[in-house]
Order: C-alpha cells, then sequence, then structure tokens
C-alpha cells in the first residue's frame, strides 16, 4: 500500500513558486539574476495599514477569532462591494480566508464531487486546474489564445459546459496575461451562462484595482444581476494594497455555500491570522488615495516592458489592460538554437536557456496552460526592467 495519496498524485507544485525560489538561490550563490516571477508588488504595505496592524497588538487582538472573519471585516467587505461593485452582500454572505487561495480552494472542496467539472479559461493562474483536482474534479480548459486577446469568447464557453460542469472560473484582470474584460464583453459570457442554470460562477477579482487606460472594472454578477444566486465573487487585499504576506482573500456569495466553506476552514486552518485581519479592516476603510498613484506606476511600468520586448527579434508582446503581467508569444523563437548551445524546442527550454545564459528569471507559458509564451512580472524596479528587457533582446538576437 502507498504512503503517499493517490490525490497528491494528481497535481504538481507551483511552477512560479519554483521559478522565485530559483531565482533567490542563484542571488545567494552569486548570481546576478532579475526575477521576474514574483506576482507581489515591490513596495511596501501602506504606513497606514502596518499601524492598524501594531495598534492591534498592543489592544490585545491576538486570540483566535470567529472562525471566518471578524464582524468588523466583514462588515466592511460588504461596503466595499456595495461601494466598488454595486453588490449587496450581509456579512452572513461573506467568508475570509487566509489569502485568495485558501477561500477559492474552500469552495471547490465544498462543492465539488469526484468527475465534476470546472471549466477554465486558459491561460490560467496556476493553482486553478490542481485546486480543482485535490478537490476531486476535473478541470476542463477552453482555450483563450493570443488571437482573441486572451479572452474567452462566449462560443468557446459554451462548447466547454456539459451537464457534469458545476462551476466556470472567471479572472479579469488576468493572471498571467493582464487581459481585462469590458463590461460588454462580460455580458456574452454571462448570457451563456444564463442558459445554463446548473453552472455556478467564480469570479476572481483580485486585480480589480489595477487597470489602466481608463479601463472600467466589471464583475459577473455586477453585468449580470439573475447570476448573483450562483456566483462567488473572490477579492482581497494582497495586491492593491501590497499586502501579499499578510495572507487575508475574501469572498461573498449565497449563504448555504458561504456556511459550507466555513465548515471547510473550521476544519482546516479555522481563522485567519487575527492583526492581518485588522490590517485588512484598515486597507478597505481607510484611505485609497495610494491605489491610482500606483496605477499610474504600474501602467509606466507596462507599457516599458512591452516596448522592450516588442523589440526583441521573435517575440510578439500583447499590451494588457490590467494586473502586472505580460504574456509575449515567442513563437517566432521556436526550433532554434542559443549562444550556449540550448535548441528552444518549447517555452520551458527558452525560460531555461534565459535564466542559464542571461541570467533572467521568467515562468514558462506551459505551467499556464497554453504555449508558446512566457508570463512576466513587472512588478519590480524600473532600472531592473530595463536591464532584463535589455538581456532578454541579446539573448533572442543570439538565437540562430
Amino acid at each position: 500500500m502507498a504512503f503517499l495519496s493517490d490525490t497528491l498524485a494528481r497535481v504538481a507544485p507551483s511552477p512560479t513558486i519554483a521559478v522565485t525560489n530559483k531565482a533567490r538561490e542563484l542571488r545567494a550563490a552569486g548570481r546576478d539574476v532579475i526575477g521576474l516571477g514574483a506576482g507581489e508588488p515591490d513596495f511596501d504595505t501602506p504606513e497606514n495599514i502596518k499601524a492598524a496592524a501594531i495598534r492591534a497588538i498592543e489592544d490585545g487582538h491576538t486570540k483566535y477569532t470567529a472562525v471566518d472573519g471578524i464582524p468588523e471585516l466583514k462588515q466592511a467587505i460588504c461596503d466595499k462591494f456595495r461601494r466598488d461593485n454595486g453588490l449587496d452582500y450581509a456579512p452572513s454572505q461573506v467568508s475570509v480566508g487566509t489569502g485568495g487561495k485558501q477561500v477559492l480552494y474552500n469552495a471547490f472542496v465544498a462543492t465539488l464531487d469526484f468527475g465534476d467539472e470546472v471549466v477554465i479559461p486558459a491561460p490560467y493562474w496556476v493553482s486553478y486546474p490542481d485546486m480543482v483536482l485535490l478537490a476531486g474534479g476535473e478541470p476542463v480548459i477552453a482555450e483563450a489564445g493570443i488571437e482573441t486577446a486572451f479572452k474567452l469568447t462566449p462560443d468557446a464557453l459554451e462548447a466547454a459546459i456539459t451537464e457534469r460542469t458545476k462551476w466556470f472560473v472567471f479572472n479579469s484582470p488576468s493572471n498571467p496575461t493582464g487581459a481585462a474584460y469590458s463590461a460588454e464583453e462580460l455580458k456574452g459570457l454571462t448570457d451563456v451562462l444564463l442558459r445554463h442554470p446548473h453552472v455556478w460562477v467564480l469570479s476572481d477579482d483580485m486585480y480589480e484595482h489595477l487597470v489602466f487606460d481608463n479601463f472600467v472594472f466589471a464583475t459577473p454578477a455586477q453585468v449580470e444581476p439573475k447570476l448573483y444566486d450562483r456566483t462567488l465573487t473572490v477579492n482581497g487585499v494582497s495586491k492593491a494594497y501590497a499586502m501579499t504576506g499578510w495572507r487575508i482573500g475574501y469572498a461573498a456569495g449565497p449563504e448555504a455555500l458561504i456556511a459550507a466553506m466555513r465548515k471547510v476552514q473550521s476544519q482546516s486552518t479555522s481563522n485567519p491570522c487575527s492583526v492581518s485581519q485588522y490590517a485588512a479592516l484598515e486597507a478597505l476603510e481607510g484611505t485609497q488615495d495610494f491605489i491610482r498613484p500606483n496605477q499610474a506606476l504600474f501602467r509606466k511600468r507596462r507599457d516599458l516592458v512591452v516596448e522592450g520586448l516588442n523589440a526583441c527579434p521573435g517575440i510578439d508582446c500583447p499590451r494588457p489592460e490590467g494586473a502586472f503581467y505580460v504574456y509575449p508569444s515567442i513563437a517566432g523563437c521556436i526550433g532554434k538554437t542559443s549562444r550556449g548551445g540550448m535548441t528552444i524546442n518549447d517555452d520551458e527550454a527558452f525560460a531555461t536557456a534565459l535564466l542559464e545564459e542571461e541570467n533572467v528569471a521568467v515562468v514558462f507559458g506551459a505551467a499556464f496552460g497554453s504555449s508558446p509564451h512566457f508570463r512576466v512580472s513587472y512588478a519590480t524596479g524600473e532600472d531592473a526592467l530595463r536591464e532584463a528587457c535589455l538581456r532578454i533582446r541579446r539573448f533572442c538576437e543570439g538565437l540562430t
């Protein structure tokens, strides 16, 4: 009898974490590595949020809390959804977890039986399919390639839905592409979902506040109120508030689903960190003045990276609407050989050779279900981004 479970054998470790760890190891060994793999802002958590956490410690808020969030934070989340998205929720419809990842996983564990299907557009965040597999479900990948600006079409969604479909996972702006759906584009998808009442919607809105060029964010239950009763809207404080390490994510949806997710959390982690919850409370209720300047900073970095990568032979880099990622195609590099003698058979070989020969760490596209591409996180300083683009260009110019 095997010791490790068959379920665990269905999944793989996170490739994005692996790339980030590899870059750290090489730096520690003395290599001048520029890491473009980490999906987190490079600036610090705002001072008012840090001060709120310190006050929470000084006030003794260091004990267990309610399993899925303190009442004050749940109310602040309800206020946020009403203010930003026009969605009305009661605190009993809100779940707070240890990061958005736990909230998503709780939802899958609470709802999926073996053989249930979950439609996931590709390119996708690396963890979606593996979380579905761990929960006993089957990911069904719906292609959304560069020819449609990495956005799923209504026809592709329709074709992916079967009688076994339980969830449709929606992520806008997208990790890894940065693509964001307008309300009109989203309406095409919600029209399809209205024809399939057995399919629930899981909307991952984590990059909501990181949009550019006057783009107006929209979320499914807002665009189509008839989907409200079968939509779980997920968000968090990690990206917009530079709080990745604080580990607070949240979701709102039907009470029965939230209660089921609470049951899962009660038998796994119990409450999220008490101090982090009070920090998140300040993030949502305190000043939002830093969001627009940060948007402008990320937009400038986006434009720098898109221009720099499009100057590289064999690379085609679309200009995304949001998040802090670009997802360039390397179709023009496939089949060539690097200066170091490595044949670029696929995007993983491209990323490996780029790291070995030019000390630039990126995540290969196959990790996100769509090749031949790679993902760049431009959540780092402009000097490092300029140097990285120069190194990538030099690498591409050396391919023969």
